[in-house]
């Protein structure tokens, strides 16, 4: 997709800048390639640009909930390059996306998770940065291997937010965390309420921090796991099985939080749990707010439809300095 920004800080008869992303969705971890495009203005310039990935996360706050824009990663992708007046000139980029990247879209459809790319612009010492221009990112194997299993299960999906915080006992990287909302399958109804599913990738795997909202009296209360899983092991597991018996140890665990996760494979090694944590008090909050998603194929079917995320991005501001 293409924004067209007019760089108001140089004033009328300054460049323009016009980034385009490679078509398709890309994964986490993977290579995000596209073009800078950049048109001189009434004179020769010297530029600086720079690629800035942001997220709408879910906020708390002493006053409530809101949404915030973070920005999770920045790119430079020139310094100090020549832009003659009125001549055109594009500048092509590749950058690698963090692996904790959250995923927008599962089987083709909307997650309701608003990703983007913002382009930044230095002349003459002002900045100036674009409109957002939305970034797609499928799941990686083996987290489409667990959503697909959690389908077969009979789990319903519900909806997928980002959470500004982090997950104590995790190796976790950026300052937010995904949570894909499912609802319990028939058999688990009368134990579960609802169970949320976080993905913590790295480069040769994943913890999947599973954490439940539990009914009953003797097991009632949240309980949280986090399981350990090889990319390696994606092709040879067994994922209805495996990710049953996760199932299983969070209707079983004991209140108010699980003991310890356990590998993707029975009898695999045990590994401590995390805490969920919100952020400090004093969030600064943007304004905003991300659907819910649209339901979802391939076994893991929607509880609840809604219509798909419009453009999010529409209307955006680009009007602060770095």
């Amino acid at each position: 997709m293409v924004f067209k920004r007019l760089l108001g800080s140089i004033g009328i008869g300054g460049p323009t800048v016009d980034t385009v992303l490679n078509p398709g969705p890309v994964r986490p971890g993977s290579t995000l390639t596209g073009e800078v495009r950049l048109k001189g203005g009434d004179g020769d310039v010297t530029v600086d640009i720079t690629l800035e990935l942001l997220a709408r996360v879910e906020v708390e706050t002493d006053g409530g909930e809101g949404h915030g824009d973070v920005a999770f990663d920045r790119y430079a992708v020139s310094e100090d390059l020549r832009l003659p007046a009125g001549e055109p000139l594009t500048v092509p980029f590749s950058l690698t996306l963090p692996w904790e990247t959250p995923v927008t879209e599962l089987y083709g459809q909307s997650l309701g998770i608003v990703l983007g790319v913002r382009t930044e612009v230095a002349v003459a010492g002002s900045r100036d940065k674009g409109d957002l221009d939305p970034l797609t990112v499928r799941p990686l194997p083996a987290q489409e291997a667990v959503l697909e299993a959690f389908g077969q299960l009979g789990f319903g999906f519900v909806s997928a937010d980002l959470e500004y915080g982090r997950i104590g006992g995790t190796s976790q990287v950026l300052p937010f965390y995904q949570e894909i909302e499912i609802s319990p399958a028939p058999r688990y109804a009368h134990a579960l309420k609802e169970v949320e599913v976080t993905f913590l990738a790295a480069p040769h795997g994943m913890d999947v921090v599973l954490e439940a909202d539990r009914r009953g009296h003797h097991h009632g209360g949240e309980a949280l796991y986090r399981f350990p899983v090889s990319y390696e092991d994606v092709d040879r597991t067994d994922w209805n099985t495996a990710v049953g018996g996760w199932v299983e140890q969070l209707v079983h665990a004991h209140p108010p939080y699980a003991g310890s996760g356990a590998s993707a494979h029975p009898g695999g090694h045990h590994e401590d749990h995390g805490h969920r944590s919100g952020p400090g008090t004093g969030a600064v909050v943007a304004a905003g707010a991300a659907g819910l998603a649209v339901g979802v194929a391939g076994g893991l079917v929607a509880a609840e439809v809604v219509d798909e995320v419009g453009d999010l991005f529409e209307n955006e501001e680009g009007d602060e300095d770095g």
